[in-house]
């Protein structure tokens, strides 16, 4: 075993982009999604619905993503307590992503210059999106309709609008990041929503979206009305079948090292096989002025002496006085 001190110019940092399907089927597109009926009639179906890629029961079933509802005066669900009218899941998820998205609990969510006091959301599962949504690779084809499909603006605007929770792009009719803005078709309820790609979250416009496709606005009553399983149900997966694809992105950081083995280094070994165990010269006179090693892995060692990392080589590499080495070292994390 050798030893050598790395140079700084021994290191660089590279760091490139990978998109990728979001779904645990390695699909880009969902073709089904199925809910849990114990959720829905439970304490967190009063607050959100998970989505999975196959049946809830299922050994294999992982969540996909979670749709809920929002109101700002709390309508659609039962208040936690008779006596304080108003405050009931609905507005806690209200409160909640509002200080997620605007970072202000006195903001109101503005679709396209229209106010709404109500939304869907659709939360995609940590996993699934990774570091962030790809922009641009959205499309959700509502009630299965092939004109009625929603996309992302991301390709028709050269200035990207920020919010406190990152980068926002308007929901359009469309696919594949362009397409039409509902004030283009006529609509007057705003924006469709907002795809916020940084924290992996799709924000619908319920008025908007019924005035596009003639879903029913959310019931108001003050029941347990389940207004998030409706819009998943109804919307997204209608009757069991889903065309909801996205890609997700991720920075992946990559550190190089590389291994410099001059023509005068490393050509000798303290393998047993190389020199004597008991005096310590070398066993055979012809490796004395011609030695030959093979580099089989590289370790990477910090001052206090520990092995931190080993790369190991695909083959046995054959060094000798006549020969140099380079080997790129790659840690990715």
């Amino acid at each position: 075993m050798s030893f050598k001190r790395f140079d700084p110019e021994d290191f660089i940092v590279s760091a490139d982009s990978v998109v990728g399907p979001a779904w645990s089927t390695n699909s880009a597109s969902l073709g089904n999604i199925y809910f849990s009926t114990a959720q829905q009639s439970g304490p967190s179906g009063d607050y959100y619905i998970t989505a999975y890629q196959t049946t809830a029961t299922s050994a294999t079933a992982a969540p996909q993503f979670y749709v809920a509802y929002g109101d700002v005066d709390g309508d659609s669900t039962v208040p936690y307590y008779a006596s304080v009218p108003g405050n009931t899941p609905s507005r806690t998820i209200y409160g909640q992503f509002r200080n997620l998205i605007y970072g202000d609990e006195n903001a109101t969510f503005n679709f396209g210059g229209v106010e709404q006091p109500n939304f869907y959301v659709v939360s995609l599962a940590r996993a699934r999106y990774k570091q962030a949504i790809f922009p641009g690779s959205l499309n959700i084809l509502l009630e299965n309709n092939a004109s009625q499909g929603l996309t992302d603006n991301s390709r028709d605007v050269t200035t990207v609008t920020y919010l406190d929770c990152g980068r926002a792009f308007e929901l359009v009719s469309g696919s594949n990041g362009s397409g039409v803005t509902n004030a283009a078709r006529g609509g007057t309820q705003g924006a469709f929503g907002y795809l916020l790609p940084d924290i992996g979250v799709i924000l619908f416009n319920p008025a908007a979206i019924n005035e596009w496709v003639g879903f029913s606005t959310p019931r108001t009553a003050g029941t347990d009305e389940n207004n998030a399983f409706d819009f998943a149900n109804t919307c997204l997966s209608n009757a069991g079948d889903c065309d909801f694809s996205i890609l997700s992105q991720e920075t992946v950081t990559s550190d190089f090292a590389f291994v410099r083995a001059r023509n005068a280094e490393f050509n000798y070994s303290e393998n047993p096989s190389f020199i004597s165990g008991s005096s310590g010269v070398i066993i055979y006179d012809a490796f004395i002025q011609n030695p030959q090693t093979y580099i089989t892995s590289v370790g990477m060692y910090n001052d206090n002496n520990e092995l931190l990392a080993v790369a190991k080589l695909s083959k046995p590499l054959k060094k000798d006085f006549t020969k140099e080495a380079l080997i790129r070292v790659k840690l990715d994390f």
